[in-house]
């Protein structure tokens, strides 16, 4: 399944065959044929334990936040927070982005409307817009910036380590300062104070440390 998710990150899901996966895993391919049945069933499979780990990641972020701050400062901290690990850990944008390219139920599955944590976000932001009348949110907006910054990143690397290349060729600090324009925006669209702004000087800094999505997918298996 890593091998998998490896391949359908690199080369997208129609490019990807069982031959492919089977042939670089270095298994039988009617051995994975047997587990799996089908490619679109493999895919499935990682994408459900993506999901998985997707979820426990934003839950974790929900369960550090101050208990005594207010819906600003909440969403804030979500949208930037949630925005680090997908710079850091850039397969669940990948697996997105090529799922738009496929068939809508590939896409569909990314589309949770219903989740717990989607009620939460979206309970903060109808909180957030009732505190402020005046400047009020759109919650699918910030989605959709935070997908653009993230699968930014990922697809075009070289055009963003062009952006700083006076500045530095160290990818991690390109991604880095990414972010920052992202935090920039967050900090001024949800009106956060100075001293409440994050100004990590590393994007690991950000990033919780839970079960990483291949020990997820291990446990799948």
């Amino acid at each position: 399944m890593r091998v998998a998710t490896e391949l359908f990150c690199e080369l997208g899901y129609e490019r990807v065959s069982l031959r492919n996966i089977s042939d670089k895993a270095g298994v039988s391919h009617s051995l994975i044929r047997h587990h799996f049945g089908s490619k679109e069933q493999i895919w499935y499979s990682i994408s459900d334990g993506l999901h998985r780990y997707m979820e426990s990641y934003m839950q974790t972020i929900i369960s550090h936040m101050p208990a005594n701050a207010g819906s600003n400062i909440k969403l804030y901290l979500f949208a930037v927070r949630l925005l680090a690990h997908m710079l850091d850990c850039k397969q669940p944008i990948q697996f997105i982005a090529d799922a738009v390219r496929q068939e809508d139920a590939l896409f569909d599955y990314f589309i949770d409307s219903s989740g717990e944590i989607e009620n939460l976000v979206n309970h903060l932001a109808q909180q957030y817009n009732q505190e402020h009348p005046n400047n009020q949110v759109k919650i699918w907006e910030v989605k959709w910036q935070m997908m653009m910054f993230a699968h930014s990143a990922a697809s075009l690397t070289p055009f963003m380590k062009e952006t700083w290349s006076d500045e530095t060729d160290d990818l991690s600090s390109c991604l880095l300062n990414h972010w920052q324009m992202f935090n920039r925006m967050m900090a001024c669209r949800f009106e956060v104070p100075q001293e409440m702004v994050l100004n990590p000087t590393t994007l690991s800094e950000l990033v919780y440390e839970i079960q990483c999505p291949e020990e997820t997918l291990d446990s799948d298996s």
